[in-house]
């Protein structure tokens, strides 16, 4: 199969099969394409449509996106995940903005100097938005380049990546680039996925070597596996007179970045010496434990209810000790009934939403 023969399978396929009512379809704008890529990265369309919609219909463009406050932006992202992508949204924005009058730049190179922007986004918000050819290569595009070409090894490799993007540009068409992008997207998720794919459907499946081989089923071969380590903690959940819970904010990088979390502590006995708050380890009250997982780790976090001591202990009174509290960098008092629209750390608003009920 010629890489002329290969797009116009995958275009004839798109036409009737593929999917045309997305809501970033209904506006081909840079911006539009832009967003939908950045919260599709590792997340399935059916997760991010109600993100989008709220984004778009908050931001409607990327002016006003670059104008919201990082805050803002985290609290509707919350419970997306990989809140890196979060922050790079926000600082490709402003840089749109700032740099480029509002434009988004046309050409892979100058976007894939954008923040969170690699090679394969920067193709899609090409292509997509102009229609100019650029091709791609995400996930569901190296599984099907991987199996009709029955390459051997993991994709992530450096030598089947380049084999890889090869094909892709090879393959990608000089017409209707923006059909081919979506189609090429839409096979991976819909028709070659990771287990049982539809071949009998696939409008490859005459060229397809993994299928012509009976590999389907075997390509592309999985990442190594490694153990994953296990990490605790103790997050405390630390209650004023009035039922407020303290929030601090994480730094800017790293897990959670920028996000509202619990103070934390590694052995209770030393919970007021490592937060520097004023906590009474005697009203502490553990709850249900849950596990949180990273891509590289298992964070177990016990959860504990604690007050902070009392008036006239320690010849310190209550608005003392609320004072030493706030004196603390980013901090902030969460009203359970009247929540601030901050963003939250998945299992932080999972612990919230459950001592609210």
């Amino acid at each position: 199969m010629t890489p002329e023969q290969f797009a116009n399978a995958v275009l004839v396929w798109f036409d009737q099969h593929g999917r045309h009512d997305l809501p970033w379809q209904a506006h081909k704008t840079a911006y539009f394409t832009w967003l939908s890529e950045i919260m599709l990265q590792q997340t399935q369309v059916t997760t991010v449509i109600p993100y989008f919609e709220r984004f778009r219909q908050q931001f409607p463009t990327v002016d006003d996106l670059a104008a919201a406050d990082q805050d803002e932006v985290l609290h509707l992202w919350t419970g997306l995940g990989y809140y890196a992508r979060a922050r790079n949204l926000h600082k490709t924005a402003k840089i749109v903005s700032r740099n480029f009058g509002g434009r988004f730049p046309e050409t892979v190179e100058e976007l894939e100097q954008l923040p969170g922007i690699g090679r394969s986004t920067a193709g899609a918000i090409l292509s997509i938005s102009t229609g100019k050819r650029a091709a791609i290569l995400d996930g569901n595009v190296k599984r099907v380049l991987a199996r009709f070409y029955a390459i051997d090894g993991w994709p992530g490799t450096t030598d089947n990546i380049k084999q890889l993007w090869s094909f892709a540009e090879q393959n990608t068409p000089h017409e209707r680039v923006a059909d081919y992008t979506q189609a090429m997207m839409d096979m991976g998720a819909t028709l070659c996925t990771r287990s049982k794919p539809a071949c009998l459907l696939c409008p490859l499946q005459q060229g397809c070597q993994a299928h012509r081989q009976g590999r389907e089923n075997q390509l592309p071969e999985p990442r190594p596996k490694k153990v994953i380590p296990v990490k605790q903690t103790l997050m405390l959940l630390i209650e004023d007179s009035e039922g407020q819970i303290l929030l601090r904010q994480r730094p800017p990088t790293g897990i959670w970045g920028g996000l509202w979390s619990l103070p934390e502590t590694s052995d209770l006995r030393d919970a007021e010496q490592e937060t520097g708050l004023p906590v009474d380890t005697d009203s502490a009250t553990p709850l249900e434990p849950l596990r949180h997982t990273f891509s590289h780790f298992h964070l177990d976090i016990t959860p504990v209810k604690i007050a902070l001591r009392k008036a006239g202990r320690e010849s310190e009174s209550h608005k003392d000790l609320t004072n030493r509290v706030m004196e603390q960098p980013a901090t902030l008092w969460y009203n359970l009934h009247q929540p601030q629209k901050v963003g939250l750390a998945a299992p932080v608003k999972k612990l919230l939403g459950k001592l609210k009920s």
